[in-house]
């Protein structure tokens, strides 16, 4: 095929993608395996540049897709940027940005280490500092091949009717760090197979990137601003298993003559290394301003315990929490297993459960 000889395999997102060996400066062709794959997907991190090399599968063709282009180290990604994620490696499309505050604990000063108190604020103290994340929209293609790894259906909403626990999700929508995008190019007028992307984007040749926002957009932007938007970043390092929080307020509605406040939580775990781990059980403490503190354990997370290897380094996933107050903090562990059957705690870092936010009622579908 024309444009894709000499190139080296990579898999992600359980689809065979491939980069040219040739011209590290100039343009690099991006290609796939046509047809669905269900192979293992190796990782780009943006750690760790290098390719992940694989003999192509038998009756496998590659197809051009795209070209990379070189990341970002400052700015930002407009509207409409293409991309490939690098740690999942879905393809996807940049709608908006979001400036959150990401409170590292791994770069925090050091600090005496203090008791457990009921806040939740356990050792360090942490100052955020300005980083940058997107909304996306991934391809719903790669959908079927990240399932396992990261859900696709993990931005949720209050439902506006009677059920106080009722939640519905946008399948497709996601939130991506600025160093998880690897951006590419696309001749397409519709390289995204979404059904919102031709609702939210123009094809616009004479721009670039080629795709604007459409009026729809911005009015659904605005309208649910205060339920999508992203401020805080949470992030903890053990034992080189890394732990990022996002919380996200989600509301209040009245059940049984009291308020109830819910929040969503999504949690990416990161292998670091290259041995294979495994989760096994969770231990959450939880804080509301009323008072009261709950503890929390079980088996796994959202019914699976995933492995983290040198392959899959990853997985992410979201749930819920609801207080009958309008605050209060969440914090604890993951316990994971060794090869050798030898078990180790991780930890989450502690997060605030906030809702300061504008206090309309959340959305019940999508507006425009």
């Amino acid at each position: 095929m024309a444009g894709c000889v000499a190139r080296r395999a990579l898999t992600v997102g359980g689809r065979w993608w491939s980069r040219s060996l040739t011209g590290a400066r100039g343009p690099r062709p991006l290609c796939a395996a046509g047809g669905a794959g269900a192979l293992t997907p190796a990782v780009t991190t943006t750690a760790r540049r290098h390719l992940s090399s694989r003999n192509r599968p038998e009756g496998k063709v590659l197809e051009t897709v795209g070209v990379f282009e070189v990341p970002k180290q400052n700015g930002k990604y407009e509207t409409g940027q293409l991309f490939l994620h690098s740690v999942f490696g879905y393809r996807g499309v940049v709608l908006f940005p979001w400036q959150a505050r990401l409170y590292d604990r791994d770069v925090a000063s050091a600090a005496p280490e203090k008791a457990e108190n009921p806040a939740g604020h356990g050792s360090k103290e942490v100052k955020g500092k300005t980083h940058t994340y997107y909304q996306v929209l991934i391809d719903a293609r790669d959908c079927p091949h990240i399932s396992q790894r990261s859900q696709t259906e993990a931005v949720t909403f209050l439902a506006n009717h009677d059920d106080s626990r009722a939640l519905y999700a946008i399948p497709g929508l996601d939130y991506v760090s600025h160093e998880d995008i690897l951006p590419y190019t696309s001749t397409d007028q519709v390289p995204i197979q979404h059904e919102l992307f031709e609702r939210f984007l123009l094809y616009d040749q004479t721009k670039a990137p080629p795709f604007v926002a459409r009026e729809t957009l911005r009015a659904w932007q605005e309208k649910n601003h205060p339920w999508l938007e992203l401020s805080d970043v949470h992030r903890e390092t053990t034992e080189n298993i890394r732990v990022t929080v996002i919380p996200f307020y989600m509301g209040m509605r009245e059940a049984q003559n009291s308020h109830v406040y819910w929040w969503r939580y999504c949690i990416r775990l990161e292998n670091l290394d290259s041995d294979v781990v495994q989760l096994r059980e969770r231990h959450w403490r939880i804080f509301s301003l009323s008072g009261t503190l709950e503890t929390v354990r079980g088996r796994g997370v959202v019914g699976r315990e995933p492995v983290l290897s040198k392959e899959q380094p990853a997985f992410q996933y979201s749930s819920h929490v609801s207080l009958q107050a309008s605050s209060g903090h969440m914090w604890g562990t993951f316990r994971f297993e060794r090869p050798d059957g030898s078990h180790f705690d991780v930890r989450i870092p502690p997060f605030s459960l906030e809702s300061n936010k504008d206090e309309k009622t959340p959305p019940s579908g999508l507006h425009w």
